[in-house]
């Protein structure tokens, strides 16, 4: 079973690792054509720059809350969808090219582009599943005050574009932030981020911060639709 998303996670490793993965793939044959199409990310939900221009006027702008009680273990995760198929495992088909899995559902190969950074992978394990807004930004933005449930079903929402398949390096760098603070490094991706972010807030009720929200503001105006 792939290691689960973490929210946060030292930023550590690798480059190196991902040259000795390709190496490993192109010896065993199942390194991806270079000139093929390439794999894209695309979570459902993505709203126009006008309906989450509209969605962010009507956020609550409030001082950011506490992580005090947090834990991660109060928005469980990864939930079994279809089978034996889970969240994670969901989103890596979603999002990936050629995916293929095996009894368990378990991704064995396949092709995943992370539209944050730009990169293409070939090993499910060099991805991670970012949830847009991060849990404990959730936590200090509202759910704190949510049943379990309702905090299990945020976890691991498929309907809106709260959960991406991205280079796990990124993730773990993103960690808890909000786009105040950290932003998607491919800078044409930060328009589609920010009517993400906006809708997954809005959907599900919570609030923001004043710098959270100008920072939104200066992404979505990037936007030509």
């Amino acid at each position: 079973m792939p290691r689960p998303t973490l929210d946060i996670l030292p930023l550590a490793r690798r480059r190196p690792r991902a040259v000795a993965i390709a190496i490993a793939a192109l010896v065993s044959g199942t390194l991806a054509v270079t000139n093929a199409t390439p794999a894209s990310a695309t979570p459902p939900g993505i709203p126009s720059k006008a309906t989450a221009q509209s969605q962010l006027n009507a956020l609550t702008v409030a001082t950011q809350g506490s992580t005090s009680g947090y834990s991660r273990d109060l928005f469980p995760h990864w939930i079994t969808i279809s089978g034996s198929c889970n969240t994670r495992e969901q989103v890596l088909k979603r999002d990936g090219t050629s995916v293929v899995v095996d009894s368990s559902c378990a991704a064995t190969s396949g092709r995943w582009y992370s539209p944050y950074d730009g990169a293409t992978w070939t090993a499910a394990s060099d991805v991670d599943i970012d949830h847009v807004v991060p849990l404990a930004e959730a936590w200090r933005s509202g759910a704190n005050s949510w049943t379990t449930s309702r905090r299990q079903s945020f976890a691991n929402d498929l309907t809106r574009p709260q959960l991406i398949a991205v280079t796990d390096n990124v993730n773990q760098s993103k960690g808890d932030q909000d786009p105040s603070t950290w932003q998607p490094p491919l800078s044409s991706y930060r328009c589609t981020y920010s009517k993400m972010w906006i809708t997954v807030k809005y959907s599900w009720g919570l609030k923001l911060q004043s710098s959270e929200k100008s920072a939104l503001q200066s992404m979505l105006n990037t936007c030509s639709s």
